[in-house]
């Protein structure tokens, strides 16, 4: 924590240490955690990256943050904030009364530095069952390296299988989270086939249990993927009850095609999993996805958008008026496809993910610059983390290599670097990207993704001046490898905040599993909902008046004679 904190009685201040190699950043920030089942020791006094159990009696039920420049996605402004029960209950100047802090209110002195409301990441894969693995990030070790980035809500996704229940695979991600989470979660509920049954679980859980989206796969044959009329029929239920749509949109036909071309040409590497799934399938795959959802009128969120094409047709579909959302992440901002060639096999491998990062290196920067711009909206990470020995399934075959990669930890500090320090971007519209954007979609706005009066408290004080180099070896997930592996990134998180509780401070951890709450979301978001209900209203066709007919019609023939049959053919044609 830079600057001065004032502690109530009976805490110790957190010991803060110098760390000259992380770039010149004043405090030690990153510190990998034990991995799951490896003891640890318990100091006197935690060390970085440890979790440090407070007594309930010494933790003050009021914070100040004083001094910072509060960003939220519109405007900025020096201000105070002060925190109560949870919740911001004032904002500005000089709210520290006269003769200092009194009994139970914990200053934070965040002079220079700005205040922002916590990252929301909209798309992760916690301890995911999937490709014969499990992914190695559970719900608390995950949740733990989202707070350490400044992420204060994540999203995840229940995923039945092809004629499971959604409901009982909510409900099973539910047990799985609730007495994991370090920070607030909520969920998306995936849509893996179709029927009456499915129809009627989507309702049940918009109305009864809190959910507003629902993901359609066009990729994973025979896995999840789902048809095009399925498509349709999960779109028109979406508007139906108020959810979004989202779509993992890759052509999931070329893909099977293609991998069966990769493998008998003899590519069995990373490689294959890029060649067989190139920019094309994607961009088709997007178009077709808004081209189904323009024809029922629902509002379209396309998940992890990896290439130039597929966010060239995103964007021209905004401008052509349509209510679609573009979700790049960390991953496809901050790095590429070029790995897949590389030499070391196990490098490779850690990049494989679904669709892939591309291999033309001008991808990231092409991105973030439609991201700061609106051409793109949210951003989340598609955090889905497999151990080398897991990516191992796959080291004769590509196709059985476990997707996904790392994120969750780092996106808050890759977008400030690749957006806000490249000057693509300004700190405005960082805070609209990685949190009020994805509050606005999923109806959490203005509890999440601001700080304002009656808001949660969930906030991030960020060093815009710091660096830290992040690497496997000090991050805070579970996982052995970093695709950001040595990338320096100005922007770094001293102090977050989640539920009003100062949760992560200077390499400290102050949190229990469980700490974190399932965030239920209300149907018919008015951000995407007003114009959608407007269309209905005014874009509705209407048949044309006219006179009736009523010139002579055509009969009919009761049937087809013999003769008739072979008119217009071939033998008709050429007796």
């Amino acid at each position: 924590m830079c600057g001065q904190v004032i502690n109530p009685p009976g805490r110790r201040p957190p010991d803060l240490r110098p760390e000259p190699e992380l770039g010149g950043c004043r405090w030690e920030l990153c510190r990998r955690a034990p991995q799951p089942g490896q003891p640890s020791p318990a100091p006197a006094h935690p060390g970085p990256g440890r979790t440090r159990r407070v007594p309930a009696m010494a933790a003050p039920s009021r914070l100040l943050i004083r001094g910072g420049r509060v960003v939220n996605d519109d405007f900025s402004e020096v201000a105070d904030v002060l925190v109560e029960d949870g919740v911001v209950r004032a904002l500005g100047h000089d709210l520290l009364p006269p003769g200092g802090a009194p009994v139970g209110l914990r200053v934070l002195d965040a002079a220079g530095k700005l205040v922002l409301p916590g990252g929301i990441d909209t798309h992760t894969h916690m301890e995911f069952p999937f490709m014969d693995s499990r992914s190695i990030d559970d719900f608390h070790q995950g949740t733990k390296a989202a707070l350490a980035g400044g992420t204060t809500m994540i999203i995840d996704f229940a995923i039945p299988q092809k004629g499971g229940s959604l409901i009982e695979a909510f409900e099973t991600w539910r047990s799985w989270a609730d007495p994991k989470v370090c920070c607030d979660y909520s969920l998306h509920v995936a849509v893996t086939w179709w029927s009456d049954q499915v129809r009627e679980e989507m309702k049940i859980l918009v109305q009864d249990k809190g959910v507003n989206s629902f993901k359609m796969f066009m990729a994973y044959k025979d896995l999840y993927m789902v048809r095009d009329l399925e498509l349709y029929a999960a779109f028109s239920q979406c508007k139906e009850i108020g959810a979004i749509a989202q779509v993992h949109a890759e052509n999931g036909d070329l893909i099977a095609e293609g991998a069966k071309k990769m493998l008998a040409l003899g590519i069995t590497g990373p490689e294959g999993h890029e060649l067989c799934r190139p920019e094309a399938v994607e961009a088709e795959a997007t178009l077709r996805a808004i081209t189904i959802a323009s024809a029922v009128n629902c509002p379209l969120y396309i998940v992890h958008v990896m290439s130039k094409s597929a966010a060239k047709v995103i964007a021209d579909a905004r401008r052509d008026g349509k209510v679609v959302y573009g979700e790049p992440i960390a991953a496809s901002l901050g790095t590429d496809g070029t790995h897949y060639w590389n030499k070391e096999w196990h490098h490779a491998a850690h990049h494989v993910m679904g669709p892939p990062l591309r291999p033309d290196p001008s991808t990231p920067d092409f991105l973030m610059n439609l991201l700061a711009n609106d051409d793109l909206t949210t951003t989340g990470t598609d955090n889905c983390t497999f151990n080398t020995c897991q990516k191992a399934l796959g080291k004769d075959d590509f196709t059985k290599i476990p997707n996904g990669v790392n994120g969750v930890e780092d996106r808050m500090s890759v977008i400030w670097e690749k957006g806000v320090h490249s000057g693509k971007m300004d700190e405005n519209r960082f805070v609209a990207v990685t949190s009020t954007n994805a509050a606005k979609i999923f109806n959490l706005y203005p509890r999440k993704g601001r700080i304002a009066v009656g808001s949660d408290a969930d906030i991030v004080i960020w060093d815009p001046k710091a660096t830290r180099t992040i690497s496997a070896k000090t991050h805070h997930q579970a996982v052995n490898f970093n695709i950001f592996e040595g990338m320096v990134c100005h922007g770094v998180p001293l102090v977050t905040i989640s539920r009003g509780k100062v949760v992560y401070e200077a390499g400290v951890f102050s949190v229990t599993a469980g700490d974190g709450k399932f965030i239920p979301r209300k149907p018919f978001a008015e951000y995407i909902y007003k114009r959608i209900k407007q269309r209905d209203q005014t874009c509705t066709p209407t048949p044309v008046e006219r006179a009736p007919y009523k010139g002579e019609v055509a009969t009919l023939k009761s049937r087809v004679t013999k003769e008739d049959a072979t008119v217009g053919t071939r033998k008709q044609a050429h007796p």
